[in-house]
């Protein structure tokens, strides 16, 4: 069977109408999506860096539009393995666990990996928003479109803008 490999953030977790939430809570600021194409997050958002290490940050993370039903999908019929770094903020771990308990209840604890490198995730097919995590990965590699990856053009890597165009693939 398939081994098909998940990321949490910017994925299944929608981190950028989060960062924009908390940005504006904190500093009044408004901060247009469509202004940080090509920028890295903690460029894009002045107070992210606090934010991502802030208590209830990862367990109040919107869903991304069309996730749970493609990964039901994805469940039924592959290996599924949901694999999210974790260590860099260590509130993330409880509360990315809490988040995929609510939001993803067909998911098991047993199907849930959260590390520090993904360097070691073996499987057939990975979908991540970042190249440092594909880059390591030896099967098929789907990059989830987010602005900090929107001007990056690999070969090696497939791209997809929704959860539509993952089940069309899966």
């Amino acid at each position: 069977m398939k081994r098909v490999i998940v990321d949490m953030d910017g994925v299944m977790a929608d981190v950028y109408h989060q960062l924009v939430k908390f940005e504006k809570r904190d500093s009044g600021k408004e901060i247009e999506i469509s202004s940080t194409k090509g920028l890295p997050e903690v460029e894009s958002f002045p107070n992210g860096k606090k934010h991502v290490n802030e208590i209830g940050f990862f367990r109040t993370l919107p869903v991304m539009e069309g996730s749970q039903k493609a990964l039901e999908y994805i469940n039924n019929k592959y290996d599924l393995y949901i694999v999210s770094a974790g260590m860099e903020f260590p509130n993330s771990l409880r509360e990315k666990f809490d988040w995929l308990a609510e939001h993803f209840p067909f998911i098991s604890w047993e199907q849930i990996v959260l590390c520090g490198s993904k360097k070691v995730v073996q499987g057939d097919v990975m979908i991540d928003d970042y190249p440092k995590n594909l880059d390591h990965f030896a099967g098929e590699k789907l990059i989830f479109t987010q602005p900090h990856n929107e001007l990056i053009e690999n070969e090696s890597y497939k791209r997809v803008h929704s959860w539509e165009e993952i089940m069309a693939i899966l």
